[in-house]
């Protein structure tokens, strides 16, 4: 009996042993191809940004922020036109879905809850969040520009409120739902009223992260494409302040410059592309500053 233990004992250990090796071969594999993975992407990463900085650098110019967009086969002009229509398509969409996406991420935070209304309301919400966003810009054109027979940047700003409204609602209720349930009650308990608790409290503690997903927001629809084609199209001339009829924007005059015969178009449009994914990084990186910051 003894021997047979003493046998048993040294065989566990050579078993253990294969296992603990077996162990540190996959950990090993996993590693490797993990790193190579990241490398690869990576390297694919700064290829494209490389290129883009490459190519887009050398049409920036005085020309590019004080000439509008060029005729086909003229030499010269600029982005001015496209710039400012661009901001202003970008900013109205958010000031249009700011107030209602902070009102519904309130409303499942702290009113709602676990309510079948709020339920439903995040459903939709996630359904909205992935949503491809062509998707978007042909409902807002059969609701909006083929009943008024003509595309606007009235149209195009409501497209952009649309993608960007999802990303504000699941941004805000996050972060209310982040807030400590005692800074609640210890507002209740002075006889605040929900309301007051919400905008006193609840609002400040999470103000930050509200501001955050509003810049994410603004960063996801500032290089958007397909909704505009549908909705305010393009022109080459100077920005239509009255917003009827096709607005000029970057997006869309970087799609047509870069898919014309004409060399200056397509500098144009890479340096357009250029501009787009600066404006991008500085707003991902300000949401995340100030998010850290908080």
């Amino acid at each position: 009996m003894s021997d047979t233990t003493a046998n048993a004992a040294p065989q566990g250990q050579v078993k253990w042993g294969r296992v603990r090796q077996s162990r540190r071969i996959s950990d090993k594999v996993l590693r490797v191809f993990a790193t190579v993975s990241t490398m690869l992407a990576v390297f694919v990463l700064f290829w494209i940004l490389g290129m883009l900085i490459w190519k887009g650098g050398q049409g920036i110019s005085l020309d590019l922020f004080t000439k509008i967009t060029p005729g086909p086969g003229t030499a010269g002009g600029g982005l001015l036109n496209a710039i400012v229509g661009s901001i202003v398509l970008t900013f109205l969409g958010i000031a249009i879905a700011t107030p209602i996406g902070v009102m519904a991420g309130t409303y499942l935070a702290e009113y709602g809850k676990g309510s079948k209304l709020a339920d439903l309301v995040r459903f939709i919400n996630d359904i909205l969040l992935s949503a491809p966003s062509i998707l978007i810009g042909l409902f807002v054109y059969v609701i909006l520009v083929m009943p008024f027979r003509g595309y606007s940047g009235w149209a195009g700003s409501i497209a952009l409120a649309i993608i960007a409204l999802p990303v504000i609602v699941r941004t805000t209720e996050d972060m209310l739902r982040l807030v400590p349930n005692s800074l609640r009650e210890a507002g209740a308990a002075l006889g605040a009223p929900p309301s007051i608790v919400i905008r006193q409290i609840s609002w400040r503690a999470a103000k930050a992260g509200i501001v955050t997903g509003i810049l994410l927001a603004l960063a996801r629809i500032a290089g958007e494409t397909a909704p505009l084609l549908f909705t305010a199209l393009n022109n080459s001339f100077w920005f239509n302040w009255n917003l009827t009829g096709g607005i000029s924007n970057l997006p869309v005059t970087i799609y047509a410059f870069a898919s014309a015969p004409y060399d200056n178009w397509q500098q144009l449009a890479w340096a357009g592309a250029l501009l787009i994914t600066a404006a991008i990084l500085a707003l991902s990186i300000g949401a995340r500053s100030l998010l850290n910051r908080k």
